[in-house]
């Protein structure tokens, strides 16, 4: 059974709530999920080393369990190592029109999320995130606010400015013993969509530069100091675009080959060679 933190008041767009823990088959349909007694929550955790996943904008209640349901399975974990999908509202009923506001509400959860992991997840060996597109965000406001360091970050497909490990967020990014960035060239959603939305979510929260390109297309700017790990970006000739990182996928090879990244990751283990999965 999967574990889950779930931020959402509703299956399709709502507000957000403090989190609170789910367990079952995210795979199902629907997702056959239940609360997690809270005596229960830290208990799930303690001793172990915690990979929290953050899908990304755009993602409902059920594609986001089926998503971390799929990881989970493929990652197959040791019983030293749990997986912990996260749920938040980065959705609406009209896709896309809602990306400018997106922003703040993932600065939310993070803040939210941040606190709860400092509650429930204080026993864990250690404590790790991976994130996708605008998951980024989440995780890296997170960070600014954790109470302790974590093992690992890895920024998947990320919908936030290249500059963020530097700027924005140079203090979170200081909070991390290594970070793993995955960009792609061949990801349309982050090379224009991304400069379209993001300057009118700065209008509306500024926080960065205007018009600097997403972390997830081009990668953090040269050089790159510790603890980023080089190298980051994908090799041109594999095309991921910007669906092609978490299950499920119309590619399943794609998809597989960024498992095992996220796992490497994880593990502190030896990534492949520059530039390819």
């Amino acid at each position: 059974m999967t574990l889950y933190l779930n931020f959402r008041t509703a299956g399709i767009g709502g507000g957000i709530t403090d989190a609170y823990m789910l367990e079952g088959d995210g795979t199902a349909n629907p997702p056959a999920l239940s609360a997690v007694q809270w005596p229960d929550v830290a208990r799930r955790v303690a001793g172990k080393d915690v990979l929290i996943g953050v899908h990304g904008f755009n993602v409902n209640y059920q594609r986001g369990a089926q998503a971390f349901g799929l990881l989970d399975a493929y990652l197959n974990l040791a019983a030293s190592e749990v997986l912990v999908g996260v749920l938040w509202p980065g959705d609406f009923w009209i896709p896309v029109v809602n990306y400018p506001f997106e922003g703040s509400d993932a600065m939310d959860c993070g803040k939210r999320l941040a606190l709860f992991c400092d509650k429930y997840f204080a026993g864990a060996q250690s404590v790790s995130f991976v994130s996708h597109s605008l998951g980024a965000r989440l995780v890296l406001e997170t960070m600014s606010h954790l109470g302790r360091r974590a093992r690992m970050i890895c920024l998947m497909a990320g919908a936030i400015n290249n500059d963020c490990l530097t700027q924005e967020y140079h203090g979170a990014a200081s909070n991390a013993d290594r970070i793993y960035v995955l960009a792609s060239h061949g990801d349309s959603v982050v090379h224009v969509a991304f400069q379209i939305g993001d300057p009118i979510s700065n209008v509306l929260d500024h926080d960065h530069a205007f018009f600097t390109k997403a972390l997830g297309y081009e990668g953090p700017p040269l050089p790159a100091a510790p603890p980023v790990l080089f190298p980051w970006q994908i090799q041109d000739n594999f095309s991921y675009g910007h669906g092609d990182y978490l299950p499920p996928t119309t590619n399943p090879l794609m998809a597989s080959r960024v498992g095992d990244y996220i796992l490497r990751a994880f593990r502190g283990q030896a990534q492949p060679r520059p530039g390819a999965l």
